[in-house]
């Protein structure tokens, strides 16, 4: 192998990383060292090396054609295609994956099994596959979508899934069930599920009850547009009543009704859940006052679990009864005496049902966490929250117990502990300390050898996504390297993860290691870049640079230009009017485009952090809600009971809050071990509980925006 090979194989010149320090050469040091890699595998295969050539800078006509894309400038993105051919760019496939994605309406079949052949076996290819096949069924044009979808490997499209069920159940499959669930689990209305259903419904595959229930499940999610849509399929009688109660659901209530059928009474039960949308004590009394002995038992369960749902979204000390209510609705015995559940409740309201018994005013109610978790779907029930859920149930059960009952409880709880003690997530190490034992420390792995270094940068998808990345593409560079990930072992995966980490895109190289299963490279996972600016000002501020890190982790993957949808900026995220704030509030000379300076945005987001720790207490869950969700929101979900910091952190109301809470202090977890905390301990940074804030301690920091 000569240099010039090397290079080739690295695709003609590193890509410009996004991350890489303030000053620093294009390449930096993780290129040199990659090239160093090279060299000692050219060394040891006995390849002789030359002077690599000067590289051809194709970054803008890519980027040219990605603008012409996004503006549906055919003309241009025709032009760029032309000349990309010529130069026989090595990113020529995604020009005319775009070019063709603009005529798509346009296309024939022939022109596109010319792309297909072209790019066989990439990503481009399996991506105008999914955008093809939603093509062919807006056409209807079954025939042509059967014979393609069956090439289609990702297959991760709900919408390209529904189109596939309605075909499959022409050729006389049964796929009603599977269809249900797939039209259940769509978020909101699309052109695919709605096709299927309304052609299901049509055929009389689907019943009235499919559609009521479709409905139920979209009002319990807050998605009245994909109620609106399925209740629309029974006819207009039925969408204008639709129409009436979610615009005005107490209206709709308050009228006179004096005889309940079926359709009548499903309409009341959409109305009741959307006005929980809005008022959860109206709908509730408007349920004990009138409708729950008008509705059929089943809808009125459903009916107060949605009351209870919103509630528990609210943190309301109400909630946990509404969903009792629930339950004693649809709790009944067969002939042999099993309890027999009448209706099957969505999963993630079951999660809040959960959420509301652990906050129960008088403490937890365990019985209506075992309740809740049992009836979820199977798929759930593996979710290592419930898991740990279901142990901590028993467990909380038994107590005080001494019958032959209790014990087979707590020996059955940890059995269910064990089951994730060796899972690195946040429940996994909770489940760990509760059974005595560390926080697991996975061995290192050895590092990825020369031979499995160069077949890594050998891979042509591998290196168009870095390429992708390097110039600002990080969506579709994203895209290109998972899909080329598939099917990797551990080994291919940590040197898949070693060549992003070297070439300083964290992300990649995270979410890379993080795919391996039994070779487990903690390094990687929580790679520690700028680690002596990190270290010093954090010590500097007052905090423990573990959980500082693991909030950069989590906030940003260490992107350096990192920007969210919302408008924060740099390594630790910070927003416009926090970071002027902030800097005015330490005395710092500021202007806007210093958030974007690594030095700066660290000092300002290590201050705020600690700020908002003070003002909570010290405690680390609270001031990780804090930074995510705004300091008002902690102070407000700390109300009520008295919790223990894990039941408080569950019943976070914001799903992205919640997540991001266990996440940040799971991964300073770990970020302790690896800066030499001999046992780190994950219960330690939780605390031992949350409650209400004493009225007599200062509150120096209420102003904090």
């Amino acid at each position: 192998m000569n240099m010039r090979q090397a290079i080739d194989l690295i695709g003609a010149k590193p890509p410009r990383t996004h991350s890489k320090p303030s000053g620093s050469s294009v390449y930096g040091a993780a290129w040199k060292s990659l090239l160093v890699g090279l060299c000692a595998w050219a060394a040891i295969t006995g390849e002789s090396l030359a002077a690599p050539p000067a590289a051809a800078n194709t970054d803008q006509l890519i980027l040219d054609a990605r603008e012409a894309f996004r503006t549906r400038d055919r003309n241009r993105l025709a032009a760029i295609r032309t000349t990309a051919q010529a130069g026989k760019n090595p990113l020529l496939q995604w020009v005319e994956y775009w070019d063709l994605n603009t005529r798509i309406t346009e296309l024939r079949q022939a022109e596109v099994d010319e792309f297909y052949k072209r790019w066989k076996g990439t990503y481009v290819e399996d991506r105008f596959r999914n955008d093809w096949l939603l093509e062919l069924g807006r056409r209807q044009d079954w025939e042509t979508f059967a014979a393609d979808f069956p090439r289609f490997r990702m297959n991760d499209d709900r919408e390209v899934t529904c189109y596939s069920m309605l075909v499959r159940q022409q050729r006389g499959e049964s796929v009603h069930d599977a269809a249900l669930d797939a039209w259940l689990a769509q978020p909101d209305g699309d052109n695919g599920c709605l096709t299927m259903a309304s052609s299901f419904f049509d055929a009389k595959y689907f019943t009235e009850a499919d559609i009521w229930l479709k409905a139920r499940y979209a009002m319990h999610a807050g998605k009245p547009k994909a109620a609106r849509q399925a209740v629309a399929l029974l006819g207009e009688a039925e969408a204008k009543s639709m129409s009436e109660l979610l615009d005005k659901p107490t209206r709709f209530l308050t009228r006179k009704v004096v005889v309940l059928n079926r359709t009548q009474s499903e309409l009341v039960t959409l109305a009741l859940l959307r006005a929980a949308n809005n008022d959860t004590t109206f709908a509730a009394s408007e349920l004990t006052d009138r409708w729950e002995h008008k509705l059929p038992k089943d809808l009125s369960a459903w009916a107060w679990a949605g009351v209870g749902r919103q509630a528990g979204v609210g943190l309301q000390p109400e909630a946990h009864a509404y969903f009792q209510r629930a339950e004693s609705l649809i709790t009944t015995r067969n002939k042999a005496g099993a309890i027999v559940k009448d209706i099957n409740l969505p999963d993630e309201t079951l999660a809040w049902k959960v959420r509301a018994a652990l906050r129960a005013p008088k403490g937890p109610r365990w019985d209506q966490v075992q309740e809740a978790i049992a009836a979820m779907s199977s798929t759930q029930q593996m979710d290592s929250a419930w898991v740990y859920w279901k142990a901590r149930s028993l467990q909380g059960l038994s107590e005080g117990r001494t019958d032959v009952q209790a014990s087979a409880m707590q020996t059955q709880a940890l059995e269910i502990l064990q089951s994730i003690a060796g899972q690195l997530n946040f429940y996994g190490k909770l489940a760990s300390e509760d059974l005595g034992r560390p926080v697991p420390i996975p061995p290192k792995p050895l590092p990825p050898t020369a031979e499995e270094r160069a077949n890594t940068v050998r891979n042509p998808g591998l290196d168009r996504a870095l390429s992708l990345i390097g110039m600002g593409l990080r969506s579709e560079g994203e895209r290109e390297w998972n899909f080329t990930l598939r099917g990797m072992n551990d080994r291919q995966l940590l040197a898949a993860a070693q060549w992003a980490c070297d070439m300083e895109v964290w992300k990649t190289c995270i979410n890379t290691s993080e795919r391996t299963k039994a070779e487990i490279d903690l390094n990687q996972r929580f790679p520690m870049p700028f680690r002596k600016e990190v270290t010093a000002q954090a010590l500097e501020t007052g905090i423990d640079p573990a959980y500082v890190y693991g909030l950069i982790r989590q906030e940003s993957r260490f992107i350096m230009d990192a920007r969210s949808h919302v408008g924060a900026s740099g390594l630790m995220q910070l927003m416009p009017s926090t970071a002027r704030w902030m800097a005015k509030k330490i005395g710092m000379s500021y202007s806007a485009e210093m958030i974007a300076d690594r030095n700066v945005n660290l000092k300002l987001g290590s201050s705020y952090l600690k700020l908002v720790m003070d003002d909570l207490g010290g405690s680390q869950a609270m001031a990780a809600a804090a930074y995510n969700a705004g300091p008002s929101r902690p102070r407000r979900w700390r109300e009520g009971p008295t919790l223990e910091v894990a039941a408080w952190a569950e019943s976070i109301p914001f799903n992205e809050t919640r997540d991001y809470v266990k996440k940040v202090l799971s991964n300073a977890t770990y970020y302790a071990a690896l800066l030499g905390n001999e046992r780190p301990s994950l219960k330690s940074r939780l605390g031992k509980l949350i409650g209400p804030r004493d009225p007599r301690s200062p509150n120096p920091n209420a102003d904090l925006p």
